[in-house]
């Protein structure tokens, strides 16, 4: 029997960044993971390879569709297959990149599925127990089932399922109009396949600032994508060569078909929590699935702790890796914090878009007064120069205290664009701070700039 003084349930971005922080503080620390490679959904089958995709899908099409506005000449076809071995070396390089940092901070990498088998007790694989003071779970989550819909990865496909595709679709159906739908309904865009977008609400993007949703579903609308807004999904039928679904109104009412080639189902996910063995000491979860926790994310049974996507906020794989290195932190009795208001998310289709802090609805409905500056990635040099002139920059701040409330950005490389919005609000900045902040010439993030200036009524450039 293995003694430790931390073992960690997890090897996704907030476990072994947890574990890592741990032994840097001095701490024994075993990580469990039954994937058998660590990194968790987002290394192994979500951010990672996604944007591998989106990446190589994107210069196909700038080298099919814009290469000539430069006046370079190309014939271009695609090699599914090698962009697909790209893809998963990097995966892999990756993985085995963790591995090595394990073994750098002294980390003990356990294979198998860890559950509880006490508060000081962690099973592997139901048989082997690793006894230990602290347990850290870090499980992350899984696909969310949409009912009537069967996921096969064949026909149906997850996310994961649509990393995999042998070949493109002529016509791809998704079912979710949420980042990770929009991601790979892009790539598979870029490379032939006409998208259809189902989505239960009225809008795309889910909880995006209302604002920079109408302006991303035209770009995408141009780009050509289709949208069934306030439709939900019934039923699917695989009988055939394509997937029949069967479609209806949100609020009732009608039934329609629609028929793809491929089915991506990505309504979102949910907790991975099952089989912890969690009852064993009485942590009991909340009405959709996680594990309360406190601000030190302690559960309700001392010295088991919980991080990342089985605990509230948003699942996210930079909230958790803060998450597992203030968690570690707290354990060694430091002050190990996370502030949840300067979070940033990003959308990594093109243009991408990005967001940190509260939109102009969640803002309006506090019933705080508030002043918008926003500048069009059209009046921005860089952006002519380039050729990526969509979308803007939109900033919110206080009435009255002129600090910044939230950012939302979307244009070209946004997702790099709000790291300066998210330090500023880290150090609780006022629009006025990023105004008189020297930004470089040319460059997008001028564009945050004339942003904060248009909050001051002073835009320059606009």
């Amino acid at each position: 029997m293995s003694e430790y003084d931390l073992v960690v349930i997890g090897g996704g971005p907030g476990g072994y960044v947890a574990a890592i922080r741990a032994a840097q503080l001095g701490m024994n620390v075993a990580c469990v993971e039954m994937r058998g490679t660590l990194g968790g959904t987002c290394l192994n089958v979500g951010c990672i390879p996604s944007k591998a995709l989106l990446d190589s899908s994107e210069k196909f099409e700038e080298a099919s569709q814009h290469f000539a506005e430069h006046g370079i000449k190309a014939k271009v076809e695609l090699d599914l297959k090698t962009m697909m071995g790209r893809k998963d070396k990097v995966v892999l390089d990756l993985t085995k990149g963790i591995e090595g940092l394990f073994k750098k901070n002294k980390v003990t990498y356990v294979k198998g599925k860890g559950s509880l088998k006490s508060a000081t007790e962690v099973l592997v694989d139901g048989k082997d127990v690793l006894k230990t003071k602290k347990i850290l779970i870090a499980t992350g989550s899984d696909v969310t089932p949409l009912p009537g819909v069967a996921i096969d990865e064949k026909k149906i496909v997850s996310s994961t399922g649509a990393l995999e595709l042998d070949k493109v679709p002529e016509h791809l159906v998704v079912v979710g109009g949420g980042v990770i739908g929009l991601e790979l309904g892009s790539v598979w865009r870029r490379l032939g396949a006409k998208i259809t977008v189902v989505e239960f609400l009225d809008r795309v993007g889910g909880v995006m600032d209302g604002e920079v949703s109408k302006q991303f579903q035209r770009i995408l609308e141009k780009q050509g994508f289709v949208f069934k807004l306030s439709t939900k999904v019934v039923a699917a039928d695989t009988k055939g060569k394509q997937v029949s679904l069967t479609l209806e109104p949100a609020k009732g009412g009608d039934k329609e078909t629609l028929s793809g080639d491929v089915v991506l189902v990505a309504i979102g996910r949910r907790p991975y929590t099952q089989g912890l063995g969690l009852e064993k000491v009485g942590i009991a979860l909340d009405e959709r699935g996680r594990i309360p926790v406190n601000n030190h994310f302690e559960t309700s049974f001392p010295g088991i702790y919980a991080i990342g996507d089985v605990i509230a906020g948003p699942m996210l794989a930079h909230k958790a890796e803060d998450e597992g290195m203030a968690a570690a932190e707290c354990m060694a009795g430091q002050k190990g914090h996370v502030y949840y208001d300067a979070i940033p998310s990003v959308v990594y289709t093109w243009p991408e878009i990005a967001s940190v802090g509260k939109t102009e609805e969640e803002v309006k409905a506090a019933g705080v007064q508030y002043k918008i500056g926003k500048f069009p990635f059209m009046a921005n040099s860089r952006g002519r120069a380039v050729g990526q002139t969509d979308g803007f920059v939109k900033i919110i701040a206080d009435a009255k205290s002129d600090r910044v409330l939230g950012v939302h950005i979307i244009g070209p490389d946004a997702g790099t664009l709000i790291a300066e919005a998210v330090l500023a609000m880290e150090y609780g900045a006022s629009s006025e701070d990023i105004a008189r902040t020297c930004h470089a010439h040319p460059t997008l993030n001028e564009s945050v700039k004339e942003a904060a200036l248009a909050v001051l009524g002073r835009a320059i450039h606009i």
